[in-house]
Formats: structure tokens, C-alpha cells, sequence
């Protein structure tokens, strides 16, 4: 279950913002075979006095609205399939919500099922693993 924060400039409209959650979950599940249900999406805005970035790092053409999405994600999967999701989200927030390729910003952390409680205070890993003898 990934989860997701996306951070975006504090003037963007919330119809951007559904069509780039929404641009980020399609690229989920197509990219990673995340199930359809799965969408954990914080989103927050930033101010342009709270955000400082390089325009043209790694020969990139950024506006003053940066899209930063950071997924937290179980490990294992591969750098193939990262470059696919990284591509779809490209595409899909382009396609979905108008924002420009180089304005994309993604990072990834990866962890395991221990580091995880998904509701009622329950050990992830329970999910995946029979209990042992109490």
C-alpha cells in the first residue's frame, strides 16, 4: 500500500488537485499493480516564500509551481517499474491536470511490511504472515 504526499503551490485550483491524485493513482495502479482501493493521497500546499528549488536542474524548464510527489512504499519493486510509474505520472498529470512534464518532481522511500500500521493499530505484517503460538 503506497502512501502518497504530493505537495502543491497554494494557488493551485482543487480540480487540479483531484485531477493530479487522480493522475498519480491511475499511474499506481497501471505501473505497480497497486489494487484500485488503495488511495492514500495527503495533499498539501506550499507558499512561494516556503518552497526554494532550481528552475533549471538537470536541464530541466520548471515554472513556479513544482508538483513534489513522495511515495512511501513497500520494497521490491523493480527500477523498471519505478521508471514506469515515474513516466505514467508525467504523463497523467499533464493529460489530467495541465501541469507541465519538468514542473514533476518524484521520490520514492522504501520500507517493509513491519514498518507499517494500516488501521485499529494492527502490525501490518499480520496481513502477510500466519501469527505465531502467543
Amino acid at each position: 500500500m503506497p502512501f502518497i504526499h504530493t505537495q502543491v503551490h497554494q494557488d493551485t485550483p482543487q480540480a487540479q488537485r483531484q485531477g493530479i491524485v487522480d493522475g498519480i493513482h491511475q499511474a499506481l495502479i497501471a505501473a505497480i499493480g497497486m489494487p484500485e482501493d488503495e488511495l492514500f493521497n495527503r495533499v498539501s500546499a506550499y507558499a512561494p516564500g516556503d518552497f526554494f528549488y532550481s528552475r533549471s536542474f538537470n536541464g530541466m524548464a520548471r515554472s513556479g509551481k513544482l508538483v513534489v510527489v513522495e511515495i512511501t512504499m513497500r520494497r521490491g519493486r523493480s527500477d523498471a517499474m519505478k521508471r514506469d510509474l515515474y513516466a505514467r505520472i508525467a504523463r497523467n498529470l499533464k493529460a489530467n491536470a495541465g501541469v507541465a512534464p519538468d514542473d514533476v518532481f518524484i521520490f520514492t522511500h522504501e520500507n517493509d511490511y513491519s514498518d507499517w500500521s494500516v488501521g485499529g493499530g494492527k502490525f501490518a505484517m499480520a496481513l502477510v504472515q500466519q501469527p505465531g503460538p502467543a
